[in-house]
C-alpha cells in the first residue's frame, strides 16, 4: 500500500485479537466455507493463501508458492513478516496458536496489523485448521524455525523451535479431512484459475502453483506488472478489441482505493468482474454501481458535447455497456460484504469515489483520445438501435403467438400447481428422453419442456434475433420471465429450472448454450439460486433382484465389490446410453425423484466458465478454439459445466 502510516511496521501478538471460540466449525462446516462440496474443499487453500495476500497488501510479501502435493495435502508459503510468534495478551498464549485454534482470532479485527485485507471474515487459519486431518505451521522469524502441529484442530506439538533461519516468511501444510468433504481431490486447473486472477489484482507480486503428484510435475510462476491491466488483455483474449488501448484509472481517498480497466470489443455482452480487497464479488454491489452510472454519464456527456448524440437520443447504461470487458478493484479497511459467501459489496462510500473517480478520469481520456471514445459510443449507439429493433420484434412476436394471452408453446407440458416456489420445469434434451419424463413425472408439481436440434449460437446474436429464434422462443415463453433488459424475476413461473441433458459431448454442449443463454439473458435466475443441473447415473449395477445406479467410476467399482461381497457373486453392470435408453420408471427413480435424485445448482462462476468455453469453442478466432478442442480431447467424454 503506498499509505503505510496506519500498519503497525512490528506484527506481534498484541496485533492479534480473540473474539470467540472454534467449536462450531466441524458441526456446521458450511456456515464456514459454504458448502462441503469441491468448491468448500478449495476454499480452504484460498483462506491460507488469502492471508498471505494481505502481507502483500501491507507491503511485506513479495512471493507466493502454493503446492499440491501426493495424496492432496497443499502447502502454502510466503516471504512475509511470518506470523506472530510472541505470547498474546488476552490468552497469555503464543500467537502462533491462537490463530490457528481460536475462531476469529487474527491481524484483520482492528489491532493495527493490516489496513486492509480479505479472507471470508477474518476466519481462516482456524477453520482450515478445524476441516483438516493434520495441519503443519512453520515460521521463519526473528532468525529461528517455530514449527506446530495439530490434529483435526487440537494440538499435536506445542510450538517448538526447530531451527535457524536467515529469512521470514511462513509455511503451513494441511491435508483436508475426508470425514468433512464430498471429495479431497483438488483441481489443478481449479486452484491455477484462482491464483492467476491473484496475481493479475496485486501488480508485481508473484505467485508460483505446482502440482507434484504425478511423475512429471507441473509448475507455472505468474507475475503481472501492468496488474488489471493484463488481467483486461487475458480476459479478451479470445475476442476481438474495437480499440487497442487499455483505458485504465486509479485514485484513493481517506483509507479506500479502486483501479479499473476497461476494454471494449465486438460482441454483444458486458463483462464485469468486481472484488473488493482481492475478493470476488459476483454479484456486484456499491464499486459496480457506482462504475457502471458514471459510466453512462460520461459517455452521454461527451456525445452530446461533441454533437455525436443529437437531441434527446440518449444512451442508456445497457447500451453503453455492450462488448465491454471491466475490472474494478477496490481496497478498503472495513469491507462489507452481503451474504456469507461475499457475493456483493455494501459499503455505500466507494459508491461515490469510484463514481468520481470515472466521471473525472474517463472524460479526460476521451478529451485525449478522441477517436477511441468515437469508437466506443458509436458502439452505444448502434447497441441503442439494435434494442429499439428488439422491442419492435418482441412485440411483433407477442402479437403473431398472444404471447400476452398467456399461450404456453407446444413443446412445453406444465405442471398443475401454480405457485412458482412450488414448481419445477426440466429442460430436456430430445423428444424420446422428454416422453420418458412426461411419463414418469410428478405432473403436479413438475413441467417438462423438449428442447431438439442445437439451439441458435448467442455468441453473435443480439435480443432481436433471438426473441424470433424457433429454439429458444418456446423457453422464453415457458419460463415467462423476459429476456435481457426486461427480465422480471417476480413473473417466472418456476422456481427450479433443472437442465437434463445426457452425461456425454452433446450434452455438455447443450449445457453450455442453455448456460450461456441464461448467463446473459436471464442472470437473475442464477443469482437466486434457481438454474440446476440434473445428474443422471452412468451405471446400473443389478445382482438378483437388487438393482443398484452409479453416478461414476469410482461409485461403480465400490457398488460393484459391495454387492459381489465375499462369495465373488456375479454382478452385471451396464451403462447407461443416456436419457432417452431410459424408461419411465428408471428416469424417475434416478433423475427426478426429489427423494432420491441428484441435483447440482448452478452458480454464476458455473456460468461464467460456461461463457467463457462457448465464446471459444462458437467465437470467430480459430486459434484458441483449436488449441481447446486439442488440449481437452482425451477428456471429452467428460467434459461438464
Amino acid at each position: 500500500m503506498s499509505d503505510e502510516t496506519k500498519v503497525t511496521q512490528e506484527y506481534g501478538g498484541e496485533q492479534i485479537q480473540v473474539l470467540e471460540g472454534l467449536e462450531a466449525v466441524r458441526k456446521r462446516p458450511g456456515m464456514y466455507i459454504g458448502s462441503t462440496s469441491s468448491s468448500g474443499l478449495h476454499h480452504l487453500v484460498y483462506e491460507i493463501v488469502d492471508n498471505s495476500i494481505d502481507e502483500a497488501l501491507a507491503g511485506y510479501c513479495k512471493h507466493i508458492t502454493v503446492t499440491i502435493n501426493p495424496g492432496n495435502s497443499i502447502t502454502v508459503t510466503d516471504d512475509g513478516r511470518g506470523i506472530p510468534v510472541d505470547i498474546q495478551p488476552q490468552t497469555g498464549k503464543p500467537a502462533l496458536e491462537v490463530v490457528f485454534t481460536v475462531l476469529h482470532a487474527g491481524g484483520k479485527f482492528g489491532g493495527g496489523g493490516y489496513k486492509v485485507s480479505g479472507g471470508l471474515h477474518g476466519v481462516g487459519a482456524s477453520v482450515v485448521n478445524a476441516l483438516s486431518q493434520w495441519l503443519k505451521v512453520r515460521v521463519h522469524k526473528n532468525g529461528k524455525i517455530h514449527e506446530m502441529k495439530f490434529a483435526r484442530g487440537s494440538i499435536v506439538q506445542e510450538m517448538t523451535v526447530v531451527g535457524d533461519t536467515d529469512k521470514t516468511g511462513t509455511e503451513v501444510t494441511f491435508q483436508p479431512d475426508p470425514e468433512m468433504f464430498d471429495d479431497v481431490i483438488y483441481s489443478y486447473e481449479t486452484l491455477h484459475e484462482r491464483m492467476r486472477e491473484e496475481a493479475f489484482l496485486n501488480a508485481g507480486l508473484s505467485i508460483t502453483i505446482s502440482d507434484t503428484r504425478q511423475e512429471e510435475p507441473v509448475t507455472e510462476t505468474m507475475c503481472y506488472e501492468g496488474g488489471i491491466r493484463e488481467f483486461v488483455s487475458w480476459t479478451n483474449r479470445h475476442k476481438t478489441a474495437v480499440h487497442q488501448d487499455i483505458i485504465y484509472m486509479s485514485g484513493a481517498k481517506d483509507d479506500a482505493s479502486a483501479e479499473i480497466a476497461i476494454q471494449y470489443n465486438d460482441g454483444y455482452n458486458e463483462s464485469i468482474q468486481s472484488f473488493a480487497n482481492d475478493v470476488r464479488t459476483p454479484e456486484g454491489g456499491m464499486h459496480e454501481t457506482g462504475f457502471k452510472t458514471a459510466l453512462t454519464r460520461v459517455l452521454n456527456a461527451y456525445g452530446t458535447k461533441n454533437g455525436i448524440i443529437k437531441g434527446d437520443d440518449k444512451v442508456s447504461g445497457e447500451d453503453c455497456r455492450e462488448g465491454i470487458t471491466a475490472i474494478i478493484s477496490v481496497k478498503l479497511t472495513d469491507a462489507q460484504f452481503e451474504g456469507q459467501t461475499k457475493a456483493k459489496l455494501g459499503n455505500a462510500y466507494i459508491r461515490t469515489l469510484v463514481d468520481q473517480l470515472v466521471n473525472e478520469q474517463l472524460a479526460t481520456y476521451f478529451e485525449e483520445h478522441p477517436a477511441t471514445a468515437k469508437v466506443i459510443l458509436e458502439k452505444a449507439m448502434m447497441a441503442n438501435r439494435a434494442r429499439e429493433a428488439a422491442r419492435k420484434a418482441r412485440e411483433s412476436v407477442r402479437r403473431k403467438t398472444g404471447l400476452e394471452s398467456g399461450q404456453m408453446p407446444d413443446k412445453l407440458q406444465d405442471c398443475n400447481e401454480r405457485d412458482p416456489e412450488l414448481c419445477e420445469i426440466y429442460i430436456v434434451e430430445g423428444d424420446s428422453a422428454a416422453g420418458s419424463a412426461i411419463q414418469g413425472r410428478d405432473s403436479r408439481f413438475q413441467a417438462i419442456l423438449a428442447m431438439w436440434g442445437k439451439m441458435l449460437n448467442v455468441e453473435k446474436a443480439r435480443a432481436d434475433k433471438i426473441y424470433g429464434n424457433d429454439k429458444l422462443y418456446p423457453l422464453i415463453v415457458a419460463l415467462g420471465g423476459g429476456i435481457g433488459e426486461d427480465f422480471d424475476i417476480e413473473k417466472l413461473r418456476y422456481h427450479k429450472v433443472i437442465i437434463m441433458s445426457d452425461a456425454d459431448v452433446d450434452g455438455a454442449h447443450i449445457r453450455t448454450l442453455l448456460l450461456t443463454f441464461f448467463f446473459r439473458y436471464m442472470r437473475p435466475m442464477i443469482e437466486n439460486g434457481y438454474v440446476y443441473s440434473a445428474v443422471p447415473p452412468l451405471y446400473k449395477l443389478t445382482k438378483g433382484k437388487t438393482v443398484r445406479v452409479a453416478y461414476s467410476d469410482e461409485e461403480r467399482d465400490r457398488i460393484s465389490a459391495e454387492l459381489r461381497g465375499e462369495s465373488n457373486a456375479k454382478v452385471e453392470i451396464n451403462r447407461f446410453k443416456g436419457l432417452g435408453e431410459m424408461n419411465k420408471d428408471e428416469l424417475w427413480e434416478t433423475t427426478m425423484d426429489p427423494e432420491k435424485r441428484t441435483l447440482r445448482r448452478i452458480t454464476l462462476e458455473d456460468a461464467r466458465l460456461a461463457d467463457e468455453i462457448f465464446t471459444i469453442l462458437m467465437g470467430e478466432q480459430v486459434e484458441p478454439r483449436k488449441e481447446w478442442i486439442e488440449k481437452n480431447a482425451k477428456y471429452a467424454i467428460n467434459i461438464d459445466i
